[in-house]
């Protein structure tokens, strides 16, 4: 590839951090007390990647910030125990940092969210910048989030990747002008993510190397 990649921008839930469980349990205790029977486990995976606010807005706008204040609470009191990280991403994230790659989580969830899965997994130190949905107007797949971060790391579109696993961020990349990679394991599925061609897709985390054009080890 004629461009090095030197920096790699993360999505979080999905990609890195194992949080399909806390989200699917968080709409499925909230729906099911607001709106009994009619959200199956199914249903809900469209939920997942959109922001709290374009999600329940759908739903009734009138109730948007009770829903979004609800499903914070729950999420909150139950984050810990439900959040893991993906095979591998502790490894081969610090592998990459050592490498002197740099990297940045590009987020649809508010900062200090985004900060909490970061802690629980000891993984702060591995990220030069956080872009949340405290700093931004426009989330994914508008390209502004992961403008916003490559002007914070000063670094040039040719050298970077969109990591992610879901649409909002495969097209939030192209927007962006950037390479993307899909994740395989995401739960809407390899196939899904396929449809919108993302320039890699990573069947495990260690994947990244041989993008870079790093030996595994």
């Amino acid at each position: 590839m004629a461009n090095k990649i030197t920096t790699i921008l993360f999505d979080l839930d999905g990609t890195l951090l194992d949080t399909n469980e806390l989200i699917l349990q968080s709409f499925e205790q909230l729906l099911g007390k607001h709106y009994p029977g009619r959200y199956q486990r199914a249903d809900i995976l469209p939920f997942l990647g959109p922001t709290l606010a374009e999600t329940f807005n759908g739903m009734d706008p009138a109730k948007t910030e009770m829903m979004i204040a609800e499903y914070r609470d729950w999420n909150m009191a139950n984050h810990d125990q439900l959040v893991t990280e993906f095979d591998g991403v502790t490894e081969t994230l610090t592998r990459l940092k050592d490498l002197g790659i740099r990297m940045a989580v590009v987020s649809t969830k508010r900062n200090d969210m985004v900060q909490k899965g970061l802690d629980l997994l000891q993984l702060s130190d591995l990220f030069e910048t956080i872009v949340g949905l405290d700093d931004v107007q426009h989330p994914k797949p508008d390209p502004e989030p992961l403008l916003l971060a490559m002007k914070r790391l000063n670094v040039q579109k040719e050298e970077v990747l969109m990591v992610g696993d879901n649409f909002h961020d495969i097209q939030g990349g192209k927007n962006a002008g950037v390479l993307t990679a899909g994740v395989a394991w995401s739960l809407k599925g390899e196939e899904f993510l396929s449809t919108f061609n993302p320039d890699y897709m990573l069947k495990h985390i260690t994947d990244l190397y041989e993008i870079i054009g790093v030996a595994v080890k």
